[in-house]
């Protein structure tokens, strides 16, 4: 089975090597048409603390690291 990548704003980076990715998504309301967002929040293990608050990162699906974590760092931007 394929991992999921996804693309999101770290919005938290004051845990020791765990940031928090915020992931916003746009889909069509089934009815109406109207584009809707929604946005959910993420821990990220990110094992060197490279990243800062407001950075664009790539993250994807692993195993388990911990109870939350579920999900690493693959690349990112500034």
């Amino acid at each position: 089975m394929p991992k999921r990548i996804m693309q999101g704003v770290v919005v938290s980076d004051k845990m020791e090597k765990t940031i928090v990715v915020n992931v916003e998504r746009k889909f069509p309301h089934s009815l109406y048409k109207k584009f809707i967002k929604r946005s959910k929040r993420y821990h990220v293990h990110d094992k060197d603390n490279q990243f800062k608050m407001g950075d664009i990162v790539k993250i994807q699906e692993c195993r388990p690291l911990s109870k939350s974590k579920k999900w690493e760092v693959i690349s990112g931007s500034s």
